[in-house]
């Protein structure tokens, strides 16, 4: 493992080094929480969990108001500094179907704006089954690319695919500290996306729910720091 520093926050211009493969394709993981498929020019982005603010705040749990724009952002700087010809959210883009409806108006042009000159697919999620059209884009349950399904959560007995949903962290001892990190979590044949999301939350790689969908001895666990990304294997990882 490399002798890097990991820290939170992402730069805004990624670094396009350390590359994933699945099932013959290579990816490239990002700081920032994306992943690109260079290749085909395309991005792909999980679990934005836009407007989860907006949500807890109608169920009375006060949290600042900003992880939409904030998501949004963060978003706009990958987009801008690769220019791809098209994005992909797997799922959960918006924490409520209803919510995508009622975007801020500031917040629905910044959206539109990082669509404009490219395709977009929203990919249908447990938390938004179904969104308007004023979201724009492409609506659809899964997406299939060059032999790849990307969806929003893994299918127990398949394989082949790129999903999101559970939001992987991974967890080490390193030099004597204990690390918790957003994770690209993938055995070759699978891979799971880390939450994009400004407010999303994280469940460790090891957790039950991860069980069925990697070959253990073959599961790594690519970290996300300050500007790098980093490949831990899976027998390295700790449980929380």
């Amino acid at each position: 493992m490399p002798h890097a520093r990991l820290d939170l926050m992402p730069e805004s211009a990624p670094r396009l080094r350390g590359r994933i493969s699945v099932c013959g394709h290579e990816f490239v993981p990002l700081a920032a929480g994306a992943l690109y498929w260079e290749a085909e020019s395309t991005l792909l982005v999980a679990d934005l969990h836009l407007e989860k603010g907006t949500a807890f705040a109608a169920l009375g749990m006060l949290l600042p108001p900003y992880d939409t724009r904030s998501t949004l952002q963060r978003l706009g700087k990958v987009i801008q500094a690769l220019d791809p010809a098209r994005v992909v959210a797997l799922g959960d883009s918006f924490h409520r179907s209803h919510l995508a409806d009622s975007l801020a108006e500031e917040d629905l042009a910044c959206l539109t704006s990082l669509q404009q000159g490219r395709e977009w697919y929203w990919i249908c999620g447990n938390h938004d089954p179904h969104l308007p059209a004023s979201v724009k884009g492409t609506v659809c349950a899964t997406l299939s690319i060059r032999g790849i399904t990307l969806r929003h959560e893994p299918s127990p007995n398949g394989a082949r695919e790129i999903a999101g949903h559970l939001h992987p962290v991974a967890r080490i001892s390193r030099r004597g500290a204990v690390l918790r990190r957003r994770c690209f979590a993938t055995d070759g044949h699978r891979l799971v996306m880390p939450a994009f999301g400004a407010y999303a939350g994280g469940l460790n790689v090891l957790n039950e729910a991860f069980d069925l969908l990697f070959v253990k001895h073959r599961l790594e666990a690519w970290m996300m720091g300050r500007t790098d990304v980093y490949p831990v294997l899976g027998s390295l990882l700790l449980p929380d």
